[in-house]
């Protein structure tokens, strides 16, 4: 019943959005996926990341049969586009073979087994729907905020010493090397999630039932919910609005080398393209999501989730995507969000409650701080500064301390007795 709600409501929000993207002229989620099914996908990796989640509930003959079946699609697909003079991209066999395995279960499995297909083609088909989601969101994002709110957001980051700008120079320093790796890194986030989910998930095919909570669940939770709050605070970034990415809308094109005379903070106009996708990050709430869940993993997965956490909080703001609160706000919501996920999965308790409303709380505060206290915030770095830090790390504290009362740590054997010598005789 649970997951027949979840369904219904997914397909419900879909729709809404299907709906929402249509009034302005543009394809929505829906339509987007089911254009890659024959015209050219815009991310064959992420199709079959996706196909690669749904296959963690087959068998490995299973597992090989789907891959051959997507592999072959996609040569058919790529020699008819070769033909036809098109651009070379893949992806279609993974999808086809997706929505197969849901046919499959519907076909020919029973019971247990068929809703254990259907939560795999469930979480894959989430993957591949949560990112034409969230293009949908910023494309509406775009079109219903005219102005924007940059100008607070960047007079509140004077507080933490505009690490955007500073960070921009460097990035720009070590370039091309470091910015064409920081490019990597930042646009394969959700191939790396699914790397990560699938390491996690390893052993459903194998036990026949999925772990209470894995990574997969909180990225798309974040997904659903962070652009919601773009719509509540719209900024596009440094990059955009002090930048030449800004064009004509900029209201000055200083990024990253001088810093902005900002007077009285006030909205300014912008176009109707560019995502208002900055507050709270986003790419940073994944990746510190991704570097939690990395934790449990093998040392090359906690190595890989920390090298993933530096490398994009440098990229988020190297690039001018972001400013420095943006980041703070962007590790309070994934920390929140996780908790709440957690706590779902394993059953509510009173630090789970306390953590949720507390990092809440946090949160909002933080955003109000920067709408309504940025002049304050940048007259006063030495005072505003650390307590911005203070209040992110007692959220990273709190998390620490209850996800360790959560999972306490293995006691350690208890040393080894030596039995007691026995005793020699005497010798006349």
């Amino acid at each position: 019943m649970l997951w027949t709600a979840a369904g219904v409501a997914t397909l419900g929000f879909l729709i809404a959005l299907e709906f929402a993207a249509r009034g302005y002229g543009e394809p929505g989620p829906i339509t987007a996926v089911a254009s890659d099914l024959v015209l050219a996908p815009d991310s064959g990796p992420l199709l079959y990341a996706g196909l690669a989640l749904t296959m963690v509930v087959l068998t490995w003959r299973e597992r090989a049969i789907a891959a051959a079946a997507a592999i072959g699609i996609d040569v058919v697909f790529f020699l008819g586009r070769l033909i036809a003079g098109g651009g070379l991209s893949f992806g279609n066999g993974a999808l086809w073979v997706t929505l197969g395995c849901a046919v499959v279960a519907v076909t020919r499995r029973t019971g247990a087994e068929r809703a254990l297909l259907l939560k795999g083609v469930a979480l894959g088909l989430l993957l591949v729907l949560g990112h034409r989601t969230g293009d949908t969101w910023l494309l509406i994002t775009a079109k219903s905020h005219p102005l924007v709110l940059d100008p607070y957001v960047a007079l509140a980051d004077h507080a933490l010493g505009n690490p955007s700008w500073v960070v921009g120079r460097i990035v720009e320093a070590s370039s091309p090397v470091g910015d064409n790796l920081l490019h990597v890194v930042y646009g394969q986030l959700p191939l790396a999630a699914a790397l990560v989910g699938l390491y996690q998930l390893r052993n459903v095919g194998v036990e026949r039932r999925f772990p209470a909570h894995h990574l997969v669940r909180t990225f798309l939770v974040i997904g659903l919910l962070g652009p919601a709050i773009y719509m509540i605070f719209p900024v596009v970034g440094p990059v955009y609005a002090y930048g030449t990415e800004g064009g004509a809308w900029a209201a000055a094109n200083v990024w990253p080398d001088t810093l902005p005379l900002i007077g009285t903070a006030h909205p300014i106009p912008f176009d109707e393209i560019t995502p208002r996708n900055c507050m709270p990050s986003l790419h940073t709430a994944w990746a510190v999501t991704l570097f939690v869940h990395s934790r449990k993993g093998a040392r090359w997965m906690r190595w890989a989730g920390t090298f993933w956490l530096v490398a994009t909080l440098t990229a988020t703001l190297g690039f001018g995507y972001h400013y420095g609160v943006d980041l703070v706000a962007g590790v309070v919501f994934a920390l929140t969000v996780e908790t709440a996920m957690r706590a779902f999965a394993r059953g509510w308790d009173r630090p789970a409650t306390v953590l949720i409303g507390y990092g809440a709380v946090v949160f909002a505060a933080l955003l109000t701080a920067y709408r309504y206290l940025p002049r304050h915030l940048a007259d006063l770095p030495w005072l505003f500064g650390p307590l911005l830090l203070l209040a992110m790390g007692s959220v990273v504290l709190l998390y620490v301390r209850t996800t360790r009362s959560w999972d306490p740590e293995p006691e350690a054997p208890a040393p080894r007795q030596t039995p007691p010598a026995k005793p020699q005789p005497e010798l006349a």
